[in-house]
């Protein structure tokens, strides 16, 4: 693929992340695709990206704020800020209405135009810390 038009799919994928659309995202990915994430484990496929996603959308008024993408050949590095607020029920749990953000990588690989491999790299604990699902004890 070309620089170019890895950088479409971005650009798509930024607008589809916008309005929170899980379905739109998920059709970027191969269907024998292997995610990697803190949030939702191993998952493959592109009906598992799509549920994943959606249990997010659902649970956290989410923005991703891209800070920059590296695109190497087949491979993408892209740095962003997630923040947002718990609205929902996310893991399960009853919304707390804190809010959260929280520095994160994703790494991509293409193959044949789609992503074929993700792993998304966040501070899961900072962001469980931040809604007040997890305690953290002051540093001494």
């Amino acid at each position: 693929m070309t620089r170019d038009a890895i950088a479409a799919i971005f650009d798509r994928r930024r607008k589809a992340f916008d309005r929170l659309d899980a379905a739109a995202l998920a059709r970027d990915y191969a269907q024998d695709c292997v995610v990697d994430s803190p949030t939702g484990g191993v998952h493959h496929g592109p009906a598992a990206v799509e549920q994943v996603l959606q249990m997010v959308f659902d649970a956290l008024d989410v923005k991703m704020l891209e800070e920059s993408l590296l695109i190497d050949g087949d491979s993408v590095a892209q740095v962003l800020a997630i923040e947002g607020t718990d609205s929902g029920q996310f893991l399960g749990l009853p919304p707390t209405g804190k809010s959260f953000r929280i520095p994160a990588v994703f790494l991509y690989e293409f193959k044949d135009g789609q992503i074929a491999r993700e792993r998304r790299i966040y501070d899961f604990t900072g962001l469980l810390v931040q809604i007040g699902l997890l305690k953290a004890k002051p540093t001494v």
